[in-house]
């Protein structure tokens, strides 16, 4: 497989991620050059170096990061050109795991954040690297858009997705990619933990929301049905809470529709085992 090469890829995301940046809205905190500081920390531990500001980063450390900890985690010198710069922009922006999670769902391989052998072979066995690609970056945007953050950042994701795709396609063409140009607010991490929260789903028999106020109103109804007839007063009570005791049920009912369809879309698009909590996840 012919692969996009790491300089290029490298180029693009660093054009996207900008330098220092330290938007208080920004879930990555302070970044310099796509590198949150938790991260750089992560690194100089590792290296048994004292810590220091993200804004110290040097060059050198940057492409070290980038090339162990985005890169060579998506494997990208063994994906095609175009899907390496597809996945491993992704990586960066919302974490490793999650860019291969969006490259296995569009494979229709088990998707476990993972790439082994059966993602491989897929890859191997894929015929149209364009459809591929755009899959991906329509995961990716659909992952995006089922954040918290969407309504703040989402033109500037929009863009950069948009951006990604576009020079992927090239690339699977053999032909070559423009160089990227910085999208305003496209930097901005892209993570998990920022996801919308699921709606919790009705009980079987009338949703949780209205079952038990159902229940009481029709203790009610049943304890002043006998005095109806020998008071009009009672009797428009008795009819009042009867009428809201059928609304509270379909409303319960018709919330209960509406948080299971809305459970299972973010539960889709945020690659979520059915009933499964909304977990962290490491990134950039």
């Amino acid at each position: 497989m012919a692969t996009t090469d790491f300089e290029y890829c490298m180029r693009t995301v660093l054009v996207f991620e900008g330098g220092k940046v330290d938007n208080p809205n920004d879930p990555g905190g302070r970044t310099n050059q796509g590198v949150i500081q938790r991260v750089y920390d992560g690194w100089r531990r590792r290296k048994s170096l004292p810590l220091r500001s993200v804004y110290q980063m040097e060059d050198a450390e940057r492409d070290d990061i980038y090339r162990n900890q985005y890169w060579a985690a998506v494997r990208g010198d063994d994906l095609p050109a175009g899907v390496d710069l597809a996945v491993y922009d992704g990586a960066v922006n919302s974490g490793p795991a999650q860019a291969i999670k969006w490259l296995q769902r569009a494979l229709g391989v088990a998707v476990d954040g993972h790439i082994g052998a059966a993602t491989l072979r897929a890859l191997d066995e894929c015929t149209d690297m364009d459809a591929l690609i755009e899959k991906i970056c329509a995961r990716r945007l659909a992952f995006m858009q089922s954040l918290r953050t969407w309504g703040t950042f989402g033109k500037g994701w929009a863009r950069r997705v948009a951006a990604v795709q576009r020079a992927g396609l090239l690339l699977a063409q053999g032909d070559s990619a423009d160089e990227a140009i910085a999208v305003e607010g496209g930097h901005v991490k892209a993570r998990l933990n920022d996801a919308k929260p699921v709606p919790q789903t009705a009980t079987p028999d009338a949703a949780a929301t209205g079952g038990g106020l159902t229940a009481t109103l029709t203790q009610a109804n049943d304890a002043i049905a006998p005095l109806a007839d020998k008071s009009d007063h009672i009797a428009m009570l008795f009819t009042a809470m009867t009428a809201l005791g059928v609304v509270v049920t379909i409303g319960g009912i018709v919330w209960g529709i509406y948080a299971r369809k809305r459970r299972a879309e973010l539960h889709d698009a945020l690659d979520l085992a059915p009933a499964t909590p909304v977990a962290a996840q490491e990134g950039a």
